[in-house]
């Protein structure tokens, strides 16, 4: 249409913002864009002519808003957009879904349709993805993910049946794994990405109280219940809710079980491999080291890692797993059939 170079990145620029689901009013798009209302009014005019329906609400508190369902013209991002989309595509596969083969596909289709600069961007930016070593991502169908981020967005209620688990895992809310457990009947209200897994934050109808199930181990049963009034997580964040289930915690992100130990070795050789623990260096090569773990066993086993003489500050919860601890090996370096094992600490299951 014969605009300038500036003209077209202000289009851009604008039509990115129109994009966001919200009303933007006309002094406030003239700020964010560093031009007067008036620019604003013809350069909505411009990308009415374009093809994208803008539409306007007069008034003191009106404003612009891009309607969906629009029939738009070809794809325009600008370069910030490219760089989302091709970082978002490519770390599908941290994600654990079954949409690796699509993402790649989507990302090669919106290739195609980019201009040169642009597309030159995007094939700039390649990477490989690597999960976590301590687990590999758990897929979920995608038909799974559509129905349980439905019913969260319509704040219907869901029920499905459920192989839950146990361990210092956020998910593990029901049975041994592969046991099933449902169904369930649950107001669901955040599907969380996190670790290379799904997770639900739910309010458990029957159990009156919030529970994390992980989404791989769900199975949507139709249809789904009622709507209901949305309910304000503990503590107000979904993530501090996650952090203190990850970690085994009631509340907030902090470890169930937590000891102090003196340890004959450098702080210095320490201190890299303490993970969220505190290190006080106590100088003769020996340091002081307060740490947190999902069960005293795990956290006795953790601290021996180190190779070198520990000595338990407190409390004595800690002293008594390291005892068990001794035993338990001892009789794992002598040949001959396993003896009785000693009773697991395990963490509480929640039911």
């Amino acid at each position: 249409m014969g605009t300038s170079g500036t003209t077209t990145t202000r289009l851009l620029r604008l039509l990115s913002l129109l994009q966001t689901p919200r009303d933007w009013p006309g002094p406030v798009l003239a700020e964010r864009l560093g031009i007067s209302p008036r620019t604003v009014r013809r350069d909505v005019d411009r990308l009415r002519e374009m093809g994208y329906r803008v539409h306007a609400d007069r008034g003191s508190v009106g404003g612009y808003r891009l309607e969906a369902g629009a029939e738009l013209p070809p794809l325009l991002l600008d370069e910030d957009q490219v760089t989302a989309i091709a970082v978002a595509l490519q770390a599908v596969p941290l994600l654990g879904t079954h949409a690796d083969e699509a993402a790649e596909r989507a990302l090669a289709t919106i290739r195609r349709v980019m201009p040169p600069r642009l597309r030159r961007r995007a094939e700039a930016l390649a990477f490989d993805t690597a999960p976590d070593g301590t687990r590999a991502p758990a897929a979920v169908p995608t038909d799974v993910l559509v129905a349980v981020s439905s019913a969260v967005r319509t704040r219907e209620v869901l029920r499905f049946d459920y192989a839950g688990g146990r361990g210092p895992d956020a998910s593990d809310v029901a049975a041994p794994v592969g046991t099933p457990a449902g169904p369930r009947r649950t107001e669901p209200h955040h599907l969380v990405a996190a670790l290379g897994r799904w997770y639900l934050v739910a309010w458990d109808l029957e159990r009156a109280d919030w529970r994390v199930f992980r989404v791989d181990r769900m199975t949507p049963r139709t249809p789904t219940g009622p709507r209901f009034a949305p309910r304000t997580v503990p503590g107000g964040d979904v993530r501090q809710l996650l952090a203190a289930r990850f970690t085994g915690a009631t509340s907030g992100g902090t470890w169930p079980c937590q000891g102090t130990v003196v340890l004959d070795a450098p702080a210095r050789d320490v201190l890299p491999f303490a993970g969220d623990g505190v290190v006080e260096d106590l100088g003769d090569g020996r340091c002081r080291l307060r740490a947190g773990s999902w069960s005293w066993t795990a956290l006795a086993a953790q601290l021996g890692r180190f190779d070198a003489d520990v000595r338990v500050e407190d409390p004595d919860e800690l002293r008594d797993a390291f005892d068990r601890l001794a035993t338990r090996y001892a009789r794992a370096g002598r040949p001959g059939p396993m003896g009785e094992p000693s009773a697991p600490d395990a963490p509480r299951e929640s039911t």
